[in-house]
Order: structure tokens, then C-alpha cells, then sequence
């Protein structure tokens, strides 16, 4: 029997350290079940890789908003049906970015993802998901 989640609601610092360990804990279990750590995308045509900073990212925005929390579950589909809104240059200012030479801003359904590009490797790289 699978255990139910309980995703606490509001905006207390408890509340949304309570979301970043449960959006870890997630991450986690989808990475024992993704031992390649990576989705294909049909629309880039390419995979994109979940990585140590794709979690870090992940937890820091999305625990602040109980729906971005629960797009978080979606991992996977996101991963996989997303499609492109925007492209922009990274921040050369942010230290989060700098690996990236653009960054794109993808959509499915109610859910945004942000991923960028690593010339360096050839690798679309999961940066954000979350709620529209």
C-alpha cells in the first residue's frame, strides 16, 4: 500500500522547510528509479539530465509555493512533454547559471520547466520545475 503525501499549505518558514524535505525526499526515490537520471524530450529531441543543482534549485523555489510543490510529482511527464515558450541568455551575474550557455523556458500543461543548455557537455539540463 502506497503511503499518501501530505503536502503542508501556507508560507511559514516550518512550512516551507517541511515542502523542501519532502521535495528531496521525492527527488531521491525518482533517482533509485532513474538510475540515468535523465528524460527524453520529445520536442527538444534530446535528453534532459536531472543533476545535483536541477534538486537544488527545485527545492529553493519550489517549496516556497504549495503548487510548485505538487508540480513536482509530475517530474517525469514534464520532463517529457515540455516545449519550448522562451530562450534567453543565462545571467552572467548568477554562479547558478554561468555553466549554461542559454536558457530555456519550457511549458506543459499548468507547469513550467526551466532547463539549460551545457555546451561544454552537450547536455539540456533540468534547472527548474514548478507551477505556472
Amino acid at each position: 500500500m502506497k503511503k499518501e503525501i501530505i503536502i503542508p499549505k501556507g508560507s511559514t518558514p516550518e512550512v516551507i522547510k517541511a515542502r523542501k524535505q519532502i521535495i528531496g525526499d521525492f527527488y531521491a526515490k525518482w533517482n533509485a528509479t532513474h538510475p540515468d537520471k535523465q528524460i527524453w524530450n520529445k520536442s527538444l529531441n534530446a535528453y534532459i539530465h536531472v543533476k545535483f543543482q536541477s534538486i537544488n534549485e527545485t527545492k529553493g523555489h519550489a517549496a516556497i509555493s504549495y503548487e510548485s510543490t505538487l508540480a513536482v510529482f509530475h517530474l517525469t511527464k514534464i520532463l517529457e512533454n515540455a516545449t519550448i515558450a522562451e530562450k534567453w541568455t543565462p545571467k552572467s551575474k548568477d554562479k547558478n547559471q554561468r555553466p549554461y550557455s542559454r536558457m530555456l523556458l519550457m511549458r506543459w500543461k499548468n507547469y513550467r520547466l526551466i532547463v539549460g543548455f551545457q555546451k561544454s557537455k552537450g547536455e539540456y539540463v533540468q534547472y527548474y520545475v514548478g507551477s505556472i
